[in-house]
């Protein structure tokens, strides 16, 4: 059965991150990207891939509405950019759930977005969350969110989904 573009890129930059690393498991793991839209996607893996975003949120409430689980510390993820192509691959180091209206300044600044500041911070994630969430309860100034913090573990990946060689 014949693969899909998306999906051979996939299998190949999972192929390539296991040459370069061993250790990795034979399981590729979940390949997303960020945002909501393809211009988001591209514009937040540039961050990873520059090395300054190390962080992420996410409503709890979305996640349980989804049906996902929550990050583990220790998993592995494959970030796609905006036209489904894998780019980096992170892994997960911290995990805190708090509510929207305590998130700090220190995660505000690690998401690397806007100004980095935390009133920028929230002002776009709760236009997002309003804008975007499939959970009917949408937004509230106490709602769980879950904080994540990560590391990029190999070189960034071109956008056809080769891992850049040093």
């Amino acid at each position: 059965m014949n693969q899909t573009p998306a999906a051979a890129a996939l299998a190949k930059y999972w192929r390539q991150c296991r040459a370069q690393r061993p250790t990795l498991p034979a399981r590729r793991p979940k390949a997303w990207s960020f945002g909501a839209t393809p211009a988001h996607a591209d514009e937040l893996v540039a961050l990873v891939l520059a090395g300054t975003k190390t962080a992420t949120a996410s409503a709890l409430w979305e996640v349980e509405f989804s049906g996902e689980d929550l990050p583990q510390i220790g998993e592995l993820s494959i970030i796609l950019d905006g036209a489904h192509a894998p780019r980096a691959l992170i892994e997960t180091v911290d995990i805190a759930v708090v509510p929207f209206n305590e998130v700090s300044a220190a995660h505000a600044a690690a998401e690397s977005e806007g100004d980095l500041s935390l009133e920028y911070w929230r002002e776009s994630h709760e236009r997002f969350w309003r804008q975007h969430s499939s959970d009917p309860r949408g937004f509230a100034p106490d709602m769980p969110v879950v904080c994540e913090r990560f590391q990029l573990l190999l070189p960034p990946a071109q956008p056809g989904g080769d891992v850049v060689e040093h």
